[in-house]
């Protein structure tokens, strides 16, 4: 069954954002009326509490509230009715077109220096991590996690298990949360799930806010309920959120300054786009793909072991990624992982779709393919693109015989 979350916080930010849109830009007398809805938004974010604990939108939530309580001199006690619904007034910065260079991270960052570098992290699958280093991972990391957590925004994950008793699990919740930013965007918290995709920000909104630059950060759906994106040029960032099938993926390119804009690098442990994922999280790629072949062959000479729903064979997994990953790199690889613990053929799209995202995404056309790393391998290398990892072992190794 799809999982459903329980936290309602999105109904409440949705709730406050329709009640006073436009009147905290107002004279002194809307004050008490502003008030009034920020009680009630925190008498919704307390309702809600015990089952939103974990959910980064809800955390925003309740300190922006306490911020706003002390700007507009709100008392705690009070009214809590609705007031008002109202309209955006004309001329809204969701119409405006222009914004200042601030606002543009190459032109205002960059103006007479080199061209920033920019890096990719993408998460995807069950669930398949290629960090801001290029490295490859796969991750077991079931619950919330944080895949990035910077001075200019937060992203956070929810993983869940794809079948009752499984060990395979998807990412089936998303949170990202970009913080102010000088004159360009307003704090803003984007949030899907499983079955819902907005084009929007949980206010309702599609870009920065009441800002002068508020189009420095727009969202645009490209398909509808399965593909959107998000341009933060304040900071010279594109996010990519899919859903495929029942469950999200996520690519972003970033400029490295802003990847390394952290103020404590030792409180970032966790930070799993820039770490990767814990020791003990990790899954032994290799082993498991040499025991799912015997175990695929043990299939055929008999019934003893499960199987998922639509159980793939290694080799009609292996033929199936074949149709969409014809390199037999990381991507493929993990094709063939997902295939044969979840029997999901959605999980070869989105492993297809991950690397059709590298491809737009990553700056560096050489780094696109990842293979397995060996120890003639130094740390942060690959395999030249388009060799078989297997030929290259083997040339290594005739290399050193030769040397010999």
């Amino acid at each position: 069954p799809a999982v459903t979350s329980p936290c309602k916080i999105l109904k409440c930010n949705s709730e406050f954002w329709a009640a006073t849109s436009g009147s905290h830009h107002l004279g002194a007398e809307e004050a008490p009326e502003f008030c009034t809805a920020l009680r009630a938004y925190a008498h919704c974010t307390r309702r809600t509490a015990r089952t939103c604990r974990g959910d980064l939108a809800y955390h925003s939530a309740v300190h922006g509230i306490d911020d706003l309580m002390v700007q507009h001199n709100c008392s705690k006690d009070g009214p809590t009715s609705q007031p008002r619904l109202r309209t955006l007034p004309p001329g809204d910065s969701q119409e405006r077109s222009d914004s200042p260079e601030i606002c543009h991270y190459e032109k205002s960052f960059h103006k007479h220096s080199a061209a920033p570098n920019y890096t990719h992290c993408g998460l995807f699958g069950d669930p398949h991590l290629r960090t801001f280093t290029d490295t490859f991972q796969t991750c077991k990391v079931q619950g919330a996690w944080p895949l990035i957590d910077n001075n200019y925004l937060n992203v956070q994950v929810t993983n869940t298990p794809v079948l009752p008793g499984s060990s395979a699990t998807a990412t089936s919740k998303l949170t990202i949360i970009f913080k102010s930013f000088q004159e360009c965007v307003d704090q803003k918290v984007y949030q899907a799930e499983m079955d819902e995709l907005p084009a929007a920000f949980v206010d309702g909104s599609k870009n920065g806010g009441d800002k002068h630059g508020a189009n420095s950060l727009k969202i645009t759906e490209k398909v509808s309920g399965q593909h959107i994106e998000i341009q933060a040029k304040y900071i010279g960032t594109t996010i990519v959120v899919r859903q495929v099938g029942r469950y999200l993926t996520f690519a972003v390119r970033m400029p490295e300054e802003v990847v390394n804009a952290v103020e404590d690098r030792d409180s970032q442990g966790l930070y799993l786009c820039l770490r990767g994922c814990p020791l003990n999280q990790q899954i032994d790629f290799q082993t498991i793909r040499s025991a799912q072949a015997t175990e695929g062959r043990a299939r055929r000479k008999g019934p003893s072991l499960p199987a998922p729903p639509e159980a793939f064979t290694y080799e009609t997994a292996t033929a199936k990624c074949r149709e969409k990953l014809p390199v037999e790199d990381l991507y493929f690889q993990s094709c063939v992982f997902d295939l044969l613990t979840t029997g999901d053929v959605n999980f070869m799209l989105a492993a297809y779709y991950a690397f059709e995202d590298v491809k737009m995404l990553h700056s560096n056309k050489d780094k696109l393919h990842l293979y397995e790393r060996t120890r003639d391998l130094t740390p942060g290398n690959t395999a030249p693109t388009g060799t078989h990892p297997t030929l290259w072992v083997a040339l290594l190794c005739l290399c050193w015989l030769c040397l010999s």
